[in-house]
């Protein structure tokens, strides 16, 4: 009984964090820097900022075919691999293996993961953009799904705080539907990103194109080890400058500079301890992915930021004594509502002129042209659907690699590969998706996983007002172009599936009432108030801006809120 006893108290925490990635990276320096205790569990292996990123300062040669992987590495990845950019051989140490974590699919769904500590925040895009009023306020207005329980108001001073932190280099333009933000200095627009900018400036309302909000550090460099990005673009092997905000960069040390962080790899969360008699969470069963060892660990306050989809698992699979879905399943939403941004359709152009002119690095970012449809107080469209889109994309010069089936040989061919081709620029619009209810994942007890434990399946697609408003995504970026005096233009309208964006949100939503929705207004568990979920699996609606700062800002309102209840007695 006694050495039961000291378990227990050598397994209790203040504070548990199911996750380590974009989310739980920032639940982890918020809660152990407001002085809890925190166990941070992370289902995949260690990695070390900088000593972790084996192929971070490779040269194109060392890499072998050509980036590529071998058939025989490809037969491990082949749902990773839909991206068409993600799994390459510099990279694929960062991708789970579909053999391992396989998934089924109703309708295809295309679900990118990265089991290690850090997560995807070591790979994402880094476009760092903050939603606005007319997001927060699309549900109620349209009488779509269920209102978002806050407003931009709620969330404007934890974007400063977010972006201060993180370090975002981005433009002010002063619009109502993108605010504008804490930012450094942005990146430079090249001369035929310009030249467009300022054609469709001249010939549209509404419509601008300015450089991309990025979490890469331009300048201010106040970030402990974090220096400026250098314009390699090799951002998704891992930064040993610390030039993006990445948790292993971050977030992470930050926390275990307070002395107050327990961090523990190869924890695969099982479950979330529910007490039905006090209604709240106790701690959390994982199982130790080395030793199949399985353990409980107690804690007043947990946040389960496992991802969209990892999370809402993790949920379903607790508290099934109570609830046959799971905990925070009472109001029929857990895991329904599942959304993604569509994309993949735009337009392609090559430009005669500028001959002369030139750029310099690898600029790891793009444009944006910010939604310019439907937006509030300005006449309504014609398009004949709800919402709108974004575009990102960037200009460049063509390369040698044009000339790759050329005949000639000798200084010939040396001559012709070092004049760079014409100017070309593409633009791809990301679409806002509605929360459909019958959109959604469900576990799968039938195909296991790795570990012996439920998979699984996504049930989930576009409907006609996704496939409307990706018709005038492409004929908007089509008549950009042409605009702009390009002549040799393609329209681009590429297969999207629900996941391709890596944008997954929804399955766990905010709401105003416990009858409707899985969180209240602080991200807290209805069913269970000392449990909060912050990540993707939180969104209420999904606008069409990269989601992730969001996460962030929700994030750290949300650990403010659950320490300063802690500290009343409320939780």
């Amino acid at each position: 009984m006694n050495l039961n006893l000291r378990s227990v108290k050598e397994n209790t925490y203040d504070a548990i964090v199911i996750g380590s990635g974009i989310s739980g990276g920032w639940a982890a320096k918020e809660l152990t820097e407001k002085g809890l205790k925190t166990l941070l569990l992370e289902r995949g292996r260690d990695v070390k900022h900088i000593k972790d990123y084996p192929t971070a300062n490779k040269q194109p040669w060392e890499l072998p075919v050509g980036d590529k992987l071998t058939i025989k590495e490809a037969a491990d990845y082949a749902k990773q691999l839909r991206t068409g950019y993600t799994v390459k051989a510099s990279t694929k140490h960062w991708w789970v293996k579909d053999t391992e974590h396989p998934y089924t699919e109703r309708k295809r769904f295309d679900w990118m993961r990265g089991y290690h500590v850090g997560g995807r925040s070591i790979m994402w895009g880094r476009q760092s953009y903050r939603w606005s009023e007319m997001d927060f306020e699309a549900n109620a207005k349209d009488g779509i799904a269920v209102d978002w329980p806050i407003r931009y108001s709620d969330l404007a001073k934890w974007y400063d705080y977010v972006e201060d932190f993180i370090g975002v280099s981005g433009q002010n333009e002063n619009l109502s539907q993108l605010p504008d933000g804490k930012f450094m200095a942005p990146m430079e627009m090249n001369c035929i990103e310009k030249h467009v900018g300022k054609k469709v400036a001249e010939k549209f309302d509404e419509r601008i194109f300015t450089i991309g909000r990025t979490a890469n550090i331009t300048d201010r460099v106040t970030r402990g080890q974090r220096s400026r990005c250098q314009h390699r673009n090799l951002c998704m092997r891992g930064c040993p400058l610390g030039a993006y905000f990445s948790s292993n960069s971050s977030t992470l040390p930050a926390a275990q500079a307070t002395g107050n962080l327990t961090l523990r790899p190869h924890s695969v969360v099982t479950e979330v301890l529910y007490d039905k008699d006090i209604k709240k969470a106790t701690g959390v069963r994982i199982m130790d992915s080395e030793t199949r060892e399985t353990m409980e660990f107690y804690a007043k306050v947990i946040f389960v930021n496992a991802s969209t989809v990892g999370s809402t698992q993790i949920m379903m699979q607790s508290a099934i004594d109570v609830w046959e879905g799971g905990l925070g399943s009472s109001s029929g939403e857990l895991g329904r509502n599942l959304m993604d941004h569509h994309f993949l359709v735009g337009a392609f152009g090559e430009y005669d002129g500028y001959g002369d002119r030139y750029y310099n690095g690898q600029r790891p970012n793009g444009i944006y042209i910010p939604r310019f449809r439907n937006l509030p107080g300005k006449p309504k469209t014609k398009q004949g659907y709800l919402r709108g889109f974004g575009y990102q994309g960037g200009g460049s010069r063509g390369d040698w690699r044009r000339y790759i089936k050329e005949l000639t040989v000798g200084k010939p061919i040396k001559d012709l590969v070092i004049e760079p081709g014409p100017w070309k620029i593409g633009i791809i619009g990301f679409g806002e998706c509605l929360p459909y209810h019958e959109n959604k994942m469900a576990l799968n007890k039938e195909v296991l996983d790795i570990h012996g434990l439920p998979t699984v399946t996504f049930d989930a697609a576009w409907k006609e007002n996704e496939l409307e408003m990706r018709k005038d995504m492409l004929a908007s970026a089509v008549e950009m172009l042409e605009a702009s005096g390009f002549k040799k233009i393609m329209p681009i309208n590429g297969e999207s599936y629900p996941g391709l964006g890596i944008h997954e949100m929804g399955t766990a939503r905010m709401g105003r009432d416990p009858k409707t929705s899985v969180l209240n207004k602080w991200n807290q568990v209805w069913d269970a108030r000392n449990v909060f979920m912050t990540d993707g699996a939180a969104m209420t609606s999904s606008a069409c801006q990269n989601p992730s700062l969001t996460y962030m800002a929700l994030t750290a309102r949300a650990a403010d809120y659950a320490v300063n209840e802690l500290k009343k007695g409320n939780i």
